[in-house]
């Protein structure tokens, strides 16, 4: 069923077409947002990964170019695997010991 809007009048509604909305929605995209987890390596290099896009990671001297390489990774994953399906909600961070 197409969404009804009506222009000028309440008694003429206009049906949207659904390619119509696909095509706006490619012009203007709606911006997301996604969690980045950060951390550093033994070798200093920052490690950036979004748990919400399986695969989608990234490494970076400082931590201005980790955000920029980021970015242009969670671009390229959503272009070649689309939306991914699962929302996560972030929660939060624990570190936890164990023995081992």
């Amino acid at each position: 069923m197409l969404p009804l809007v009506s222009k000028g009048s309440p008694r003429t509604p206009v049906a949207r077409s659904p390619a119509r909305l696909k095509y706006k929605a490619r012009i203007y995209p709606l911006p997301r947002q996604f969690d980045v987890v950060i951390e550093r390596d033994a070798e200093g290099y920052y490690v950036a990964s979004v748990p919400q896009i399986r695969g989608c990671h990234t490494q970076a001297r400082s931590l201005d170019e980790v955000a920029e390489r980021i970015r242009e990774a969670i671009s390229l994953c959503l272009e070649v695997d689309g939306t991914p399906r699962e929302e996560l909600e972030f929660v939060g961070i624990q570190r936890v010991t164990v023995a081992a």
